[in-house]
């Protein structure tokens, strides 16, 4: 038996399977704020720096266009944000919060407490993670490009 194809062994599927577990925690902690992951994901950056245009947005999400959009229109239409075309030039839209988006915040704030209760891990031992991870991620992406 060829040891490196088993599934086990398999780096791509731990973080798979890890990341699917941790959106299942959210998704009923989100279902309560009316958000999905990908929302609340959006809302994080806004809450971060209010004012940012779709491009940034995506840039950061590493999402397109195409799937941003949507997503931000649902939460246009749920009174969470606001579109704006800036006037100088069309194709620029700026995603800023309402007042019903900024005060969400506040019920927000129990949400990531609950995955680092939900692990087990430390502080620190979930800070090394989030670098591990994070890190990671920028060398994947390089090697993909």
């Amino acid at each position: 038996m060829d040891e490196e194809l088993l599934l086990r062994r398999q780096v791509c599927f731990a973080l798979y399977s890890a990341s699917r577990a941790a959106t299942a925690l959210y998704r009923p902690l989100l279902d309560e704020l009316g958000l999905t992951y990908p929302q609340y994901l959006v809302l994080l950056l806004l809450w971060e720096r209010d004012g940012r245009t779709v491009k940034e947005l995506g840039d950061e999400l590493d999402l397109d266009s195409g799937t941003l959009s949507p997503l931000l229109k649902r939460l246009e239409a749920a009174g969470l944000v606001t579109r704006r075309r800036f006037a100088g030039d069309e194709r620029v839209v700026e995603i800023a919060l309402t007042a019903a988006g900024t005060a969400l915040r506040r019920r927000a704030r129990k949400v990531p407490a609950a995955l680092g209760t939900a692990t087990g891990l430390s502080t620190a031992e979930l800070s090394t993670l989030h670098r591990t991870l994070t890190e990671l991620a920028g060398v994947l992406r390089t090697a993909a490009h």
